[in-house]
């Protein structure tokens, strides 16, 4: 299992809006690329899945941009792989396996996912701002 770069860069923009939460006021764009290091065109297309996903708001206007659609720790990094990739949570019953060897495979894939899903449900953009912050700590001590 592996994060897509489109995954990749979706959570760092919700990070980033996540971030500016507080504030209540909307981050446009190239605010957010620029912060970021993602590129405009994939940013603006990435957003807009996002909204219409719910996990984002938009508001126009010369200080439009974007928000996040409820608070950051009640959005999980599950809802957010879920609205970009369509993760999908099979049941045993769903599986029709063609060969015993395929059932026994199909098994263990089904298990992967269920513990990774897991894994995904427990971290919300709030936990992964509170790690950065963190982190950010640690280098500054790292470095006095």
């Amino acid at each position: 299992m592996e994060l897509s770069c489109k995954s990749e860069y979706a959570i760092l923009a919700l990070i980033e809006l996540a971030t500016h939460y507080q504030s209540g006021e909307p981050l446009q764009i190239r605010q957010i690329a620029t912060q970021q290091n993602i590129p405009d065109r994939y940013l603006e297309q990435l957003l807009a899945t996002l909204r219409r996903g719910g996990i984002l708001k938009s508001q126009r206007g010369s200080k439009g941009g974007y928000l996040l659609a409820r608070e950051p720790w009640k959005i999980t990094l599950f809802e957010i792989l879920n609205c970009l990739e369509g993760l999908e949570v099979r049941s045993d019953d769903d599986i029709n396996p063609k060969t015993l060897d395929t059932g026994v495979v199909e098994d263990v894939w089904l298990e992967a996912r269920l513990a990774a899903n897991a894994v995904l449900q427990k971290y919300t953009l709030a936990e992964l701002c509170e790690k950065r912050d963190s982190r950010r700590q640690l280098d500054i001590m790292y470095y006095i």
